[in-house]
């Protein structure tokens, strides 16, 4: 049962396929594990999700190669091939599914972005989607000739002109031209290729800050979060969906989409333990060391990860890892962690895995359709963006058996109604910028 009352009509579970491969998400010594490079593994995943009826496959992306003590310590999304190629390939061998990749607003350049996202829109009849990103570090910037030119506080203002100036590009077509002076860009011309099919592609947005949330009110289809509660997914909701009215959109017009995992077993106990398990995995004694010294800042290889969490103080700004997300207040971190091994006994390698963990949905199939139907049906999100740990099979048995149960629900389609991913999505077609009437 949904948590609907019987006269109402149930609010539509949206899912989208992540491709695996991202930090410490993958089993990679998992004997079922295969590539993340050979095109069949891009297929077998995405032709998974069509056949589970999913809004959208997902492509993470990455501009360089991170490093730990200045050496690449493990595989991540910049050793795949560059995403946009693969979707236009993966146009040819799926037939409704969404396609979505993920490229910087930082170190792109809008008319180049805008031309090759309506490329894919046309190639796939009109299934393509932009995930936006941002980037502030100059160890990233080395890799282009502007460095790390962009204050941290600019990045946001770039790249809401650089959507900005893409969707003038989309609307231009090659009906007509377009011109463009602003604070980041000036841009004159027209695209060459007629206007998109979907007018202009989806755009996804991933930001928690206040900027980011602002962003996402303003110029996102699709916001890619992490909140992993009932309660922070209902006030993230709230808070980012109050904001639309200001830009004149309404609170259909943005999906809200936590990235999430799931392991699925025949009872609530196998489930778990699978679970854990796969944590165990994906958490090695090597990397539960590292992901400490990412906090600390210093060479900690002399502790033990099945021992006590380090006594000293972090030592901030030493760059001794290059190219992570930046995890605020290292003193206020290492205490927490250090509260939670004290009152839980937990070893290094444990608190790791006890507080990098992503949501995840762990039971039954029944039991895991019935939370998911609970947290769209309350509004703490619109739907799902699936991370399985297996590459390419992951998203197998959740197809298998999760999606039926939720079409058994009515929560989920049966087929495909529309031919886009805007259509899948339940987004409007937008018109032209040139032939928008001004709200009063």
């Amino acid at each position: 049962m949904t948590s609907t009352s019987s006269d109402e009509t149930p609010r539509q579970v949206h899912l989208a396929a992540h491709f695996p491969g991202v930090n410490n998400t993958t089993v990679w010594a998992d004997p079922r594990s295969r590539s993340q490079i050979d095109f069949t593994s891009f297929e077998h995943l995405a032709r998974t999700a069509e056949r589970g009826l999913f809004d959208f496959f997902f492509l993470a992306e990455g501009l360089r190669l991170r490093e730990h003590k200045g050496r690449i310590h493990d595989l991540d999304v910049v050793g795949r091939p560059e995403s946009i190629t693969v979707l236009n390939a993966l146009a040819a061998v799926t037939d409704r599914l969404g396609l979505a990749a993920t490229v910087n607003a930082t170190f792109n350049e809008p008319y180049e972005t805008a031309r090759r996202f309506a490329t894919l829109d046309h190639l796939s009849r009109g299934r393509a989607a932009w995930n936006v990103v941002t980037s502030s570090d100059a160890f990233t910037g080395e890799n282009f000739r502007r460095g790390g030119f962009l204050d941290r506080a600019d990045r946001y203002t770039r790249a809401a002109e650089f959507v900005d100036v893409a969707r003038q590009v989309w609307d231009a077509g090659a009906e007509r031209a377009f011109r463009h002076a602003g604070q980041h860009f000036t841009v004159e011309g027209d695209l060459g290729p007629a206007r998109p099919p979907q007018g202009h592609p989806v755009v996804i947005q991933a930001g928690d800050s206040d900027e980011g949330r602002e962003f996402a009110a303003s110029a996102a289809d699709v916001i890619f979060t992490r909140h992993g509660t009932l309660e922070a997914g209902r006030a993230f909701s709230a808070d980012v969906k109050g904001r639309l009215a200001r830009y004149g959109r309404a609170q259909g017009d943005l999906k809200i989409m936590p990235g999430v995992t799931f392991v699925l077993g025949d009872t609530a106990e196998e489930a778990q333990e699978k679970a854990a398990e796969i944590r165990r995995q994906q958490v090695s004694p090597q990397n539960a060391l590292l992901t400490l010294e990412q906090v600390w800042g210093v060479d900690l290889s002399a502790y033990d990860p099945d021992g006590p969490l380090p006594d000293i103080d972090p030592v901030p700004g030493t760059g001794l890892s290059q190219g992570r997300t930046h995890r605020g207040d290292v003193f206020e971190l290492a205490e927490k962690w250090r509260a939670l091994s004290r009152d839980k006994g937990l070893s290094i390698r444990q608190t790791v895995i006890e507080t990098t963990r992503r949501q995840s949905f762990i039971g039954t199939p029944a039991a895991v359709a019935a939370e998911i139907d609970t947290f769209v049906q309350a509004g703490a999100a619109d739907g799902f963006i699936l991370v399985p740990h297996l590459t390419p099979g992951g998203l197998d048995e959740f197809v298998d058996q999760v999606v039926p149960l939720l079409q058994e629900r009515g929560v989920f389609r049966t087929e495909y109604t529309g031919t886009t991913l805007r259509s899948h999505l339940g987004l409007p077609v937008p018109a032209p910028c040139h032939e928008r009437i001004p709200t009063a």
